[in-house]
């Protein structure tokens, strides 16, 4: 029996295989940043019995969104759209976790309460898009936040937890990746802070760290994770050494008895294969010396390449996203060896049901060649 689509214990939860929906952007939430039906739905078709799901990044303070179109739990009007997604999933005997972010310096003052600066550890000038009214424009430049301030994020994350259990979801995952704000503080490209959150690695860890123990006092060291990425380049980041910071990290992650955490390969640039990075799952291997729970690697997998990575140890579990959003049923797919549905990249952000929630299952006659 493969290895890929065999039962494995993730915190409290039993999961019937390791096929993971990775947690996608797709900006199809309605006004105020509610999810609704559709997304109930888009979430339900890619649940399979025994499944683990992760939301889609939400947002979780009022001035962290980088996408016009994505959900939020910043505020309690968006409760009961996201328990629409949670109920859905558990109707089909799958588990989904919440995943929280904040866009920092990805984002532009159209996204910002009052047309305000986005924040980030320091004014560093970047590169990179957000999605509002006018379409994908350029980040606005960014501000430094104050101490006061990151503390006050801390608690809005903390907040967004609370509301994520009252919703109905199953644990929480913090977003620590893809040059978004923690993946900010964590890497020295665009942390060049000389107080207590820049400098060290302990220091530029602290946000993340600090947010993490919140949602902890919310959910409990086992229903939490985090998402890292490193040597990650998206959103024009960089960090003078990446092995030794993200080392640093999974040891203090190590340390507070995580569901999971959860990894990005350098070899995705985004949503698209950068062919000038080592295609080796390089970032699992990293990881695995230094953080023994169970760790979800993520990033340009194939069935037979998640197959090798989980065999070898290096990961416990293989999230998918691109051939996830053209394959409902991709668990059964893979685990039959069944061909897949080909993607349409011109649909994966914002739009309507297609490309979202019409995809077929499989049929001998409905398979794209």
């Amino acid at each position: 029996m493969s290895k890929l689509h065999s039962p494995v214990k993730v915190g409290p939860y039993e999961f019937s295989h390791r096929v993971v929906l990775a947690p996608l952007t797709r900006m199809r939430a309605e006004e105020g940043a509610k999810p609704g039906p559709l997304m109930a739905e888009y979430y339900a078709q890619r649940t399979s019995e025994g499944g683990f799901l992760i939301g889609e990044a939400t947002i979780a303070a009022p001035n962290g969104n980088g996408y016009l179109g994505a959900p939020g739990l910043y505020d309690d009007s968006q409760i009961d759209g996201w328990k629409l997604v949670t109920d859905a999933v558990h109707a089909k005997g799958g588990r989904v976790f919440l995943q929280l972010y904040h866009a920092g310096r990805q984002s532009n003052s159209q996204l910002q309460p009052s047309g305000a600066q986005p924040v980030a550890p320091s004014a560093v000038p970047h590169g990179g898009v957000a999605y509002t009214e006018a379409g994908w424009v350029p980040n606005t430049p960014s501000r430094a936040l104050s101490i006061p301030e990151i503390a006050d994020l801390v608690e809005s994350f903390r907040t967004a937890a609370i509301r994520g259990k009252q919703a109905g979801f199953d644990g929480v995952e913090l977003h620590a990746a893809n040059g978004y704000l923690f993946d900010q503080f964590l890497q020295d490209g665009s942390n060049k802070r000389t107080d207590i959150y820049g400098g060290s690695f302990e220091n530029r860890s602290r946000f993340l760290i600090d947010a993490t123990k919140a949602v902890i006092s919310v959910w409990g060291g086992e229903r939490v994770a985090v998402r890292l990425g490193p040597s990650g380049t998206w959103g024009d980041m960089s960090d003078s050494n990446p092995e030794g910071l993200f080392t640093y990290v999974a040891q203090e992650l190590a340390k507070l008895n995580l569901a999971y955490v959860h990894l990005i390969e350098p070899r995705v640039l985004g949503n698209v294969d950068d062919d000038s990075k080592d295609q080796n799952p390089v970032a699992a291997q990293l990881i695995r010396k230094h953080y023994k729970g169970a760790i979800i690697a993520a990033g340009g997998f194939k069935g037979h390449t998640a197959e090798a990575i989980v065999q070898a140890g290096d990961a416990d579990l293989v999230a998918f996203g691109r051939d996830f959003i053209a394959n409902p049923d991709l668990p059964e797919r893979l685990r039959r060896q069944l061909p897949l549905n080909s993607y349409d990249r011109p649909t994966f952000f914002g739009g309507t049901d297609v490309g979202y929630t019409d995809y077929p299952f499989y049929r001998k006659d409905s398979v794209a060649a």
